[in-house]
Order: structure tokens, then C-alpha cells, then sequence
């Protein structure tokens, strides 16, 4: 286990008794706590961080988990602090539709009911508004958290979003792919699924697609997400005028479960009500979420969405799982016609950091669509099709990063996909 830094940054004067070093004290409110946290976490630049009862905090680091012990142990009390300013700055509906202005919600009944269904529910999700890092104004990102228990007691797990979409160019996509999959979102119907680990970048490369396709082309997008990870803003960069701020050609409409949706499946059963050209849906939980992608991609509209999958041939398999047996040959035989491409993607810890590895398989010829329709006769004729032309197997690209120098050979063993391929450059 690493420490990550010895020392913690000074806070602004006013966060502590001394304006020197900030370490956890009996008495400490929840905001002091996370303005210490997230000011130690801006300087050395993680985002995601853990939170629990009668522990230090922990942070994901590219060597793995480190513990920030110098700044001391977080109590229960602390803990307690710190969820509750948590729902203080929690992302409320983005208008006041239906409220009644007679009565408001205190902060105070804002928190207490938030507490009353976390203790029934036993987790919480939910996103947040940035947090103030000290008196001088600074903010943190906006937050995903979720609030959990278990045998050590209150558990938080936060993560700091980053508001700034990437291009797609600096994701460490090849360039060829990178042109394959703009030009599969200009499609008018299909299924796009990019799959991987939770925290493999998912929710960013798919960021990264929406962005561009609302900056280029007239289309009304919806999302379906639990929570918002990026947020998409109405007005772009002038192409022609730079400095200048005009609209988007695209309508963006973005839904947040729990903000702008009682539940996953209101927001599955209404979003073809909203005449949308692209629907993105956060993650592929259960069979009625597959069925909505296929039947929308089926019926005209290009869908994107993920799984946590690794690789072409085990996202199939897990699509399949979702389905009693008797069905699987008709759910192959619809996927081989709507499906565009799968590209599922890990983040690797490299030598100098974390490192982005893929596989993409594109559906472009019939070779592609015989495979994935014939997959149950066995998996072999889908390997096969991944290692041609056009397509990127997962190995050959992981061999591709050790060539490079971006990754250990320790490194390639363990992520490797086929144990029986004994070459290793």
C-alpha cells in the first residue's frame, strides 16, 4: 500500500485554525472535510476517491490504491458530515416544473429525506454540484457519488467529473478507428455498443462521440443516463469565427434518473416518445433495456449504449445470457442486422500511466453478419473475423503497446484475452 503524498496542501486562510497544513480534526464540519479532501486531490490530479468509517481516504492512483493517512482518519461523525453535505449540493431538477412555490423544501428537509431513503434503499446514487475548496471561491467538479454500508459502517464512493469533453483523437483510439466510428454515429438506425470494466472509459469515449455528432450534424439526441457523467452545452465553438459562441445544429436532451426521471425504466419507456435521431442509454442492465435498444435501433433510430463486457465475443455471449435459450437464435439473427460495431476498451496502468487498449469489431460485411448470426454453432468464425481488416483484436493490440513501450510484458499477461497464443511480440 503507497501513501500517495507526505504532506498535505495548505488550504486558503479560514478552512483552518492555522491556514497551514489541513488535517482531520474532531468537530470538523462535512464542508472543511471535503474542501481538505478534494484540495489534495486537485494537486495531485486523481478523481476518484474513497471515503470510509474509522479509515483514511483512499485514492485511484496508477499504481493502483494509495491512502492519504496524513491527513488523518475519517471518524463516523465525519462521515456523517460528509454525506450530508453531499445532499446539500445535490443536482435537483433542472426546472421547477410541477413544484409548489408554497412549499419549498428547507435544506434541512432536503437532507432528512435524502437520509430516510438511504437508510431504507441502504445506497444512494446520485450527482452533485461542485463543492467549495476553500473561502477563495474555487470549486471542485461536479460529483458522482454513491453512499453505501457495510460491515466497516457508512462507505462513500466519489468520483470528480470533469466537465471537459475530449476529443476523440487524444483518447489513444487509432486514427482509422477513430474515422470508423464518426462515421457509424452518422448512421440513420443501428446498435453501437462500447463495453469494458466499470471504470474502463466508457462513459468518455461515448462523451466523445455525442459531442462531435452534436458540433457536425442536425440531429435530436436523448440520453438515458444514471447519473450524468458530461454534460453537453447548447452553444459550440464558431468554425468559421473563432472566440465566437454560436447554437449547436443538434437538440441534446439530457435525463437524469432520480433528477428528471422517477426510475431506468420510465426513462426506457418514454424515450422513443421523444422523436429522438440518437438515443444514448447509460449502461444495458436487463433484458428489457436490450429489448428497447433493438427494437429502437430496429425501428429507424441509431442507438448507442454499454456493457460490461470485455472483448466482442463475451459481449455477444452476455446478450444471449439475458435471454432464455430458445430465443438465442432469433436475438443472434437480429443483432447480425442492426448491429454497427462493439468496441470494448480497458485502461491498463502503464509505464508512465494509464494506458487506453481496445478491441473493435465493425458489422460491414456479410462474413460479420454470418458470424455473429452462426455464434452459437461456436465462437470461432467471430475470432476469426476480428483479426481481419478493418477490425482490432484485443491482443494484437495489447502487442501493440508493448512493442511501444507503453505497457510491461507483466502487464500483458495479465491482460491478455487467448492463453493459448504463446507469442508475445
Amino acid at each position: 500500500m503507497f501513501t500517495a503524498v507526505q504532506e498535505p496542501p495548505p488550504l486558503p486562510a479560514g478552512n483552518d485554525a492555522s491556514g497551514t497544513s489541513a488535517r482531520f480534526a474532531p468537530g470538523m464540519d462535512g464542508a472543511t472535510l471535503l474542501a481538505i479532501i478534494f484540495r489534495v486531490c486537485k494537486e495531485i490530479r486523481v478523481s476518484d476517491i474513497q471515503m470510509r468509517a474509522e479509515r483514511p481516504v483512499y485514492i485511484h492512483t496508477n499504481k493502483g490504491v494509495e491512502k492519504l493517512d496524513m491527513l488523518g482518519i475519517l471518524s463516523d461523525r465525519h462521515m456523517d458530515s460528509i454525506l450530508k453535505e453531499l445532499i446539500s449540493h445535490r443536482e435537483s431538477a433542472s426546472c421547477s416544473f410541477g413544484d409548489n412555490e408554497n412549499l419549498p423544501l428547507t435544506l434541512e428537509e432536503k437532507i432528512a429525506n435524502a437520509i430516510r431513503e438511504f437508510v431504507e434503499r441502504k445506497v444512494a446514487d446520485f450527482s452533485c454540484d461542485g463543492v467549495p475548496m476553500g473561502n477563495d471561491g474555487e470549486r471542485s467538479g461536479r460529483l458522482r457519488i454513491q453512499a453505501h454500508l457495510s460491515s466497516s459502517g457508512l462507505g462513500i464512493t466519489c468520483r470528480i467529473l470533469n466537465d471537459f469533453i475530449p476529443e476523440l483523437e487524444s483518447l489513444g483510439i487509432d486514427p482509422d478507428t477513430n474515422a470508423t466510428l464518426r462515421q457509424a454515429v452518422q448512421k440513420r438506425a443501428g446498435l453501437c455498443l462500447v463495453t469494458g470494466p466499470t471504470g474502463s472509459g466508457k462513459s468518455t469515449t461515448l462523451a466523445a462521440l455525442i459531442d462531435w455528432l452534436r458540433r457536425n450534424h442536425g440531429k435530436h439526441i436523448v440520453t438515458v443516463e444514471d447519473p450524468i457523467e458530461y454534460q453537453y452545452p447548447d452553444d459550440m465553438e464558431d468554425p468559421e469565427y473563432p472566440g465566437r459562441r454560436v447554437a449547436c445544429p443538434s437538440v441534446v436532451t439530457q435525463q437524469e434518473v432520480g433528477r428528471d426521471l422517477h426510475s431506468y425504466r420510465q426513462g426506457l419507456k418514454d424515450v422513443l416518445r421523444k422523436a429522438p435521431h440518437v438515443i444514448l442509454l447509460g449502461e444495458i442492465r436487463d433484458r428489457e433495456a436490450m429489448e428497447t435498444c433493438m427494437e429502437a435501433a430496429q425501428t429507424g433510430h441509431l442507438v448507442l449504449s454499454t456493457l460490461h463486457t470485455t472483448g466482442a465475443v463475451k459481449t455477444i455471449g452476455r446478450i444471449l445470457e439475458l435471454y432464455p435459450k430458445e430465443s438465442h437464435g432469433s436475438i443472434l439473427s437480429r443483432l447480425s442486422e442492426i448491429l454497427i460495431f462493439i468496441h470494448s476498451q480497458g485502461l491498463l496502468n502503464g509505464v508512465q500511466r494509464r494506458v487506453l487498449t481496445y478491441e473493435f469489431l465493425q458489422n460491414n460485411d456479410d462474413s460479420v453478419a454470418s458470424a455473429i448470426a452462426n455464434y452459437e454453432a461456436g465462437a470461432r468464425s467471430l475470432e476469426d473475423v476480428i483479426r481481419r481488416a478493418g477490425n482490432i483484436e484485443w491482443d494484437a493490440n495489447l502487442r501493440r503497446l508493448l512493442r511501444q513501450g507503453l505497457i510491461t510484458e507483466h502487464t500483458f499477461e495479465n491482460a491478455r484475452m487467448n492463453r493459448d497464443d504463446s507469442e508475445i511480440l
